[in-house]
């Protein structure tokens, strides 16, 4: 597949993954939350049934980008823990698998909270 393609179809899975979280967003009464950890426990159940990875070899970063994918990588460390660990590799092969996006998360999250002012968000009404 050409390099065009492979920006084509990251695209086109991507976009459909975030489009059904603004659906989400718009027609439910979920909170973002509860969205957010739906895309999770999706990306574990697809990968366990095996339809995530064909996903991923067609779509690159338009499926391993979204928690779906994150979902899929926790699934995947945990089953090669077990299979290497026996039991014990349940609690400890999603944290292995994830380390790197969860010290990442961590790190920049700090040098964001470190540079900009955190504060609460007033309601614009509110201001009146």
């Amino acid at each position: 597949m050409d390099m065009f393609m492979e920006y084509v179809w990251a695209f086109i899975i991507g976009g459909i993954l975030c489009a059904i979280g603004q659906v989400l967003i718009d027609l439910t009464k979920l909170t973002p939350a509860r969205i957010l950890t739906s895309y999770v426990v999706a990306g574990v159940i697809l990968g366990a049934i095996g339809v995530y990875e064909p996903l991923i070899e067609l779509a690159g970063g338009g499926a391993t980008v979204p928690l779906t994918g994150f979902g899929n990588l926790l699934a995947k460390g945990v089953r090669e823990a077990v299979d290497e660990h026996g039991l014990l590799g349940a609690f400890m092969g999603g944290f292995t698998n994830a380390a790197v996006g969860i010290s990442a998360a961590i790190f920049f999250g700090l040098i964001v909270a470190l540079i900009f002012k955190p504060g609460t968000k007033i309601n614009a009404s509110a201001k009146q």
